[in-house]
């Protein structure tokens, strides 16, 4: 008796044994469902009888995968850089004057409405100028601030920032870094000595104000009638946009007077860009998977073409249309699921790979966001190999056993 006889037998009684049942209290018969432990057991003989066709489809699931799961990683990873790197960016709205109605600074009664209309976020009018400060060696053009409440936007490395500005200069990391300045040194700005008293924390992420190279005085160093900036800081990039439409709505309701740089736009539409990109990632990442389902759909066409006899055999000895659909759904999903375990394995290592050869940071690498990419492309694997295997499995599965024989 062959191989083939034999499995279908033993398949074919653990069918009758699955069908068989006891009848309830109105005499109606019932069946237990059956089980799949039979057909996956006989999948996994039927794929090791041909092992060099079965590893070439598991390979194409796995790279499939693989391609599915690093691109979609890829893309998360430099959505999540991006956004470490642009940081709080997007909780400052800089408001300027608006030239092209004729206003060109910004009174205190402006100041006051703006702070009426944001409410809670921090406004911080500014003068603006131009100035070439020079240490003790070394000298550079750069922006000069007037602020009066600098703590409200900015932080200190050295020194402390005074609650109101009266006297001394506040200079960015960068400055002090090229004069080569710190607390307590003296600068020299359009002829007067100035005494620093702070030096800002290096910025890690663009601010509109570029902090790192300017140096911030007390407003009374300045001799302008208004301000050139005002600087609103907010606590989230919600409450932002809300503030910048409670500007418009208020201080820009009979005429535009300020020009609004509402910053939460940039990084809105820098985040529309990475999930752009993520997406084209992933698109390309599932082709790679659509080539394996076709190497699926050859592999299980050509299987049940050379196995029809056998096929044949299975229904001749007793087992039914769906037992052998369940065996031959069993077969793709098998290799649908091995390549897509090995795969997602393999991106693991490969995402750990990254961690070590980049610099990329470690909490944006392992972040909890990029197992989602891992976990569709394991869902999509296996996916993949049920839907090619279930064509040529229901046309097997539906061919009479005379017809099958008979070839």
């Amino acid at each position: 008796m062959t191989d083939t006889e034999t499995d279908g037998k033993r398949f074919a009684r653990s069918g009758r044994s699955d069908a068989s049942g006891d009848s309830d209290a109105s005499g109606r018969s019932w069946r237990p469902a059956p089980s799949w432990r039979p057909a996956i057991a006989m999948a996994g003989r039927n794929l090791r009888r041909n092992r060099i066709r079965t590893v070439l489809a598991v390979l194409g699931v796995c790279i499939g995968v693989l391609a599915v799961a690093t691109l979609g990683i890829f893309g998360n990873v430099l959505a999540l850089g991006a956004d470490d790197a642009i940081g709080d960016v997007g909780t400052q709205i800089v408001l300027s004057p608006n030239a092209d109605a004729g206003i060109e600074s910004l009174s205190d009664a402006d100041v006051a409405e703006i702070r009426r209309a944001v409410g809670e976020p921090a406004v911080i009018p500014l003068y603006t100028d131009g100035a070439l400060v020079s240490g003790a060696t070394d000298q550079t053009f750069t922006t000069v601030y007037g602020v009066e409440e600098p703590g409200l936007a900015f932080e200190a490395a050295e020194g402390r920032l005074p609650e109101r500005h009266r006297q001394g200069a506040i200079v960015g990391a960068g400055i002090a870094s090229d004069l080569g300045v710190g607390v307590g040194d003296t600068v020299e700005i359009e002829g007067a000595q100035i005494r620093i008293v702070a030096v800002l924390a290096e910025t890690q992420t663009f601010s509109p104000v570029a902090p790192d190279d300017a140096v911030f005085l007390p407003e009374s160093a300045f001799a302008a009638d208004g301000y050139d900036q005002v600087l609103v800081v907010s606590e989230s990039g919600g409450e932002a946009r809300e503030a910048a439409e409670s500007i418009r709505e208020s201080v820009n309701a009979r005429e535009d007077r300020v020009d609004i740089f509402e910053l939460a736009a940039l990084v809105d539409e820098i985040d529309e860009f990475f999930d752009l990109l993520g997406t084209f990632l992933l698109g390309l990442g599932a082709i790679s998977l659509v080539v394996a389902g076709v190497s699926i759909l050859n592999v299980m066409l050509m299987s049940t073409v050379e196995r029809r006899q056998e096929i044949g055999v299975m229904r001749a000895v007793g087992i039914r249309k769906r037992d052998v659909l369940r065996v031959l759904l069993a077969e793709a999903g098998l290799i649908g699921a091995i390549g897509a375990v090995l795969g997602t394995v393999l991106t693991a290592l490969i995402v750990l790979g990254f961690l070590f050869a980049t610099p990329a940071e470690t909490a944006v690498v392992l972040d909890p966001t990029n197992g989602y990419y891992l976990l569709l492309a394991l869902v999509f694997g296996v996916g993949v190999g049920l839907i090619s295997g279930a064509y040529p499995a229901w046309k097997a599965a539906s061919e009479r056993p005379v017809e099958a024989l008979r070839d």
